[in-house]
């Protein structure tokens, strides 16, 4: 069983803890603090555990020609990228703002930390635990630095290798023990075909001794559900309030309704997963009283005879008696009884 640990106050991840739901709003909140409180407010109302925002200190992210370069996508907000990416930027004060409205909703608040600063800022305003993007996964002196601050850390997989995670695994051991790997492919929306649930498994099997999750940019929610069902512990998906709106993430995130509704799949899923030991359960007691079958005389048998197969059969009878799967143990006994075609064999019949 992975292990398990607190990646939030009060709430574990891993072993039998309910899967851990983030609601990533990333920059869909369009570079508008209002906005983003309404997704807030409603990322609790839908049932998630946490929202999570990208925070970038974006002349430590990028170079100077990168945010000069110009930008004439359908979803910029600037002629440049660097003031497209400033108009969707917050400043520390409305994070502290956006922290706190959170704290109120009573919902858990992160962000990514998009750079090294970034996550030194996050780590001054006591974000519960960093988030470390795809494209940091490979970012070894960024791994360091973060793993040793000491706060549990949500690692996503898209675009690296087995190999790549192998040495994320051991760079972020040697300095901090909790933290988990997401299942990702960077792709926005991702085709169905490109998820790869069964890394999850791999994963399993490489990491055991953390927990593994799986970040999401397919579209619905079945592919997510699925990932529960084998075993996912974190899941975090893309949300909006609205898939229309510029910006390129909208497509591939939920709506309300369909967060709502993930959250209560997953829900479903981890209650239906339940028990790994195969009994009769109660439930199952009034279906066993009419259809259940027992060992019955296939023909008349007089007291003191020894049983032999052709004596007996498989029925529904009543009263119910010994299980048939016993059949073959009551061959060469003696009964007690005289017993009539169909009459039912129990136990006390039986001669040990």
């Amino acid at each position: 069983m992975p292990v398990e640990f607190e990646l939030c106050p009060g709430r574990r991840i891993g072993g039998s803890n309910p899967c851990f739901i983030i609601a990533e709003i990333g920059q869909n909140h369009q570079g508008d603090v209002e906005v983003a409180k309404k997704m807030i407010r409603m990322a609790k109302d839908c049932g998630a555990d946490c929202v999570k925002f990208q925070k970038s200190e974006l002349e430590y992210r990028f170079t100077k020609c990168a945010l000069e370069r110009a930008y004439n996508s359908p979803h910029s907000w600037g002629n440049t990228y660097g003031a497209h990416k400033r108009h969707l930027e917050f400043s520390h004060e409305q994070y502290r703002e956006l922290q706190k409205f959170s704290r109120e909703v009573g919902i858990f608040f992160t962000a990514s930390g998009m750079d090294e600063m970034a996550v030194e800022f996050l780590h001054e305003i006591n974000v519960p635990f960093f988030k470390v993007a795809s494209a940091d996964t490979n970012n070894i002196p960024y791994l360091e630095k973060t793993a040793k601050k000491g706060r549990p850390m949500v690692i996503s997989s898209g675009m690296q290798s087995m190999e790549t995670m192998r040495c994320v695994y051991q760079t972020v051991r040697q300095h901090n023990p909790n933290f988990t790997f997401l299942q990702c492919t960077s792709a926005y929306p991702l085709p169905t075909e490109h998820v790869n649930l069964r890394i999850i498994t791999e994963f399993q099997k490489e990491f055991p001794d953390i927990p593994i999750g799986y970040s999401g940019h397919e579209a619905g929610i079945s592919v997510s559900v699925a990932a529960v069902a084998l075993g996912a512990k974190v899941v975090e998906r893309h949300v909006t309030l609205d898939k229309t709106w510029k910006g390129s993430d909208h497509a591939a995130s939920l709506e309300p309704a369909e967060l709502a509704a993930l959250v209560r799949e997953i829900r479903t899923v981890e209650l239906a997963l339940g028990s790994p030991v195969k009994q009769m359960l109660p439930c199952e007691a009034s279906c066993h009283s009419k259809l259940g079958k027992s060992v019955v005389a296939k023909k008349t048998v007089l007291k003191g005879s020894e049983l032999t197969l052709d004596m007996l059969a498989v029925k529904v009878a009543e009263p119910q008696g010994i299980a048939p799967e016993k059949i073959f143990t009551l061959v060469g006994k003696k009964i007690t009884v005289d017993l009539k075609e169909d009459d039912t064999i129990t136990d006390e019949m039986i001669q040990e």
